[in-house]
C-alpha cells in the first residue's frame, strides 16, 4: 500500500527544494550590477556572459537523469542542489569576462541539473497523490526568488560585498537544500533497468510540449525584462513606477503558480491553459494599446496570471507523457531556457529597428500559441489519469 503520508511529506520537502532553488536565482539577479563592476564590463560583454548561463543548463540538463539512476532520486536531488547553491559564490569571483563567463557556465550547469531532478521528484509526487501540484511547487520557486531578491537588495543597499554576501547566503541555502532532502521521494531504478544515455535527443512529445511553455516563457523573460523600460521610455513613467512594475508582475506570477493547481485540479491542464492564453492575449493587448501607465501595468499583470501556470503544467505533461521523465523533462527545460535566452535579446532587437510596441505586439502573438496549442497536453493528461486511477493504492515499480 502506498504511504500516503509519505507522499504528502514529500511534498513538502520537494517544495522546500523548490524555493530553496529560487532564492538561488534572486540573490544573484540583485547583484549582477556589481558582479558587472567587479569584472569590469560594459553592457554587450555582460550580456555575452549571461548567456554562457543557459548554454551551461543546455549542456547539463540531460545528465540529470543518468545522475539519478546512479545515486537514487535523493542523493542525486541532495547533491545536485548543493552543487548549485554552492556556484553562487562563483560569478562573484570572476576578476574578467573569461572567468566570468566560465563562471556563468558552471552555475547554469548546476542550476539546470538540479532543475530537472526536483521537476522529476514533483512529477512522480504528483502521479502518486493523484492530482495537480507542479504549480505550487513553481509558486514556491517563485517564492524563494522573492526572498532571495528581498535579501539581495537590502544587501546591495547595505553596501555589502557580493562575495561575502553570496558566501553567507550559499551557506544557508546549502543547509536547508540538504536537510529538505532528507524527506523526498526516494526512488530506485530496478535491477535490470538500462541507464539513460548521457546525453539524448528529447522525444517528440517533450518537443510539442515545450513548444507551448516556449512561448510562455518567451513571454515572462519579455515582460520582466523590458516592463520597466516600456513605462519608462514609452509611457514617460517615474523609474519608481517603472520598478514597481516589475516587482508587480513577479508577484502575480507568485501568486497565481501557488492557486494554480486548483484551478488544473478542477478544470484540467488543456482548458487552464488555453483560458491562460486568452488571459495573456488580452493583457499583451493591453500594453501596445497602453496610452497611461495603470493600463500597461493592468496589462503585464494579466499576461502573469496568463502565463503563470504554463510551464510547470509543461513540465508535469513531459514527465506523464513518455517512459523517462527526466529525459523528457530535460527537452523541455531546455526549450524553455533557450526561449528565456533569446526573448529579451529579441524583444530589444525588434525594438531597436521598430519600437518597444511592435515588440509586446511579438509578444502578444506568441500568446495566442498557449490558446491554439494547448490541446498538446491533453495526450499527456489523459495517460497520467490512467496512470493514477486504477493505481490509487498500489503503485508499481521502484519504491523509496
Amino acid at each position: 500500500m502506498e504511504d500516503m503520508s509519505g507522499v504528502r511529506r514529500a511534498r513538502y520537502a520537494v517544495a522546500a527544494v523548490f524555493a530553496v532553488h529560487g532564492a538561488v536565482t534572486g540573490s544573484f539577479a540583485t547583484r549582477v550590477p556589481w558582479i558587472q563592476d567587479h569584472a569590469s564590463l560594459g553592457a554587450g560583454r555582460l550580456g555575452f556572459a549571461l548567456a554562457f548561463t543557459a548554454l551551461g543548463a543546455s549542456c547539463a540538463m540531460p545528465l540529470a537523469g543518468r545522475i539519478s539512476h546512479r545515486f537514487g532520486s535523493r542523493n542525486a536531488l541532495r547533491g545536485l542542489i548543493a552543487l548549485w547553491t554552492l556556484s553562487l559564490v562563483l560569478p562573484s569571483l570572476a576578476p574578467n569576462l573569461p572567468a566570468l563567463c566560465l563562471a556563468m557556465f558552471t552555475y547554469g550547469a548546476c542550476a539546470g541539473m538540479a532543475d530537472v531532478a526536483m521537476n522529476a521528484l514533483g512529477v512522480e509526487v504528483e502521479r502518486r497523490l493523484g492530482r495537480s501540484v507542479m504549480s505550487g511547487l513553481h509558486g514556491m520557486w517563485s517564492a524563494g526568488a522573492l526572498v532571495g531578491s528581498a535579501a539581495g537588495t537590502l544587501a546591495a543597499h547595505l553596501g555589502a560585498d557580493a562575495r561575502i554576501h553570496f558566501l553567507l547566503a550559499a551557506a544557508v541555502l546549502t543547509v536547508l537544500g540538504v536537510l529538505s532532502c532528507t524527506w523526498v521521494l526516494d526512488i530506485q531504478p530496478a535491477a535490470d533497468e538500462e541507464p539513460p544515455p548521457r546525453f539524448a535527443l528529447p522525444p517528440r512529445s517533450a518537443l510539442l510540449i515545450g513548444m507551448v511553455g516556449f512561448c510562455a516563457v518567451f513571454a515572462e523573460g519579455a515582460s520582466l525584462d523590458w516592463s520597466a523600460v516600456f513605462l519608462r521610455d514609452r509611457l514617460d513613467s517615474s523609474a519608481g513606477l517603472a520598478a514597481a512594475s516589475t516587482t508587480a508582475f513577479m508577484l502575480t506570477m507568485a501568486v497565481a503558480r501557488i492557486v494554480g493547481d486548483a484551478m488544473v485540479n478542477r478544470f484540467g491542464a488543456v482548458r487552464t491553459v488555453r483560458a491562460g492564453g486568452v488571459l495573456a492575449v488580452l493583457g499583451g493587448l493591453l500594453v501596445v494599446l497602453a496610452g497611461q501607465p495603470v493600463v500597461a501595468m493592468g496589462g503585464f499583470a494579466l499576461m502573469g496570471l496568463g502565463i503563470a501556470v504554463v510551464v510547470p503544467l509543461c513540465f508535469a505533461a513531459a514527465g506523464h507523457a513518455g517512459p523517462n521523465p527526466s529525459q523528457a523533462i530535460a527537452g523541455v527545460a531546455t526549450i524553455t531556457y533557450t526561449s528565456g535566452l533569446i526573448a529579451p535579446s529579441l524583444i530589444g532587437g525588434v525594438a531597436q529597428a521598430t519600437s518597444l510596441v511592435v515588440s509586446f505586439g511579438v509578444v502578444t502573438a506568441l500568446a495566442c500559441g498557449l490558446a491554439v496549442c494547448a490541446g498538446v497536453l491533453r495526450s499527456a493528461e489523459r495517460g497520467a489519469e490512467r496512470e493514477v486511477s486504477p493505481r490509487a493504492a498500489a503503485v508499481p515499480g521502484p519504491r523509496p
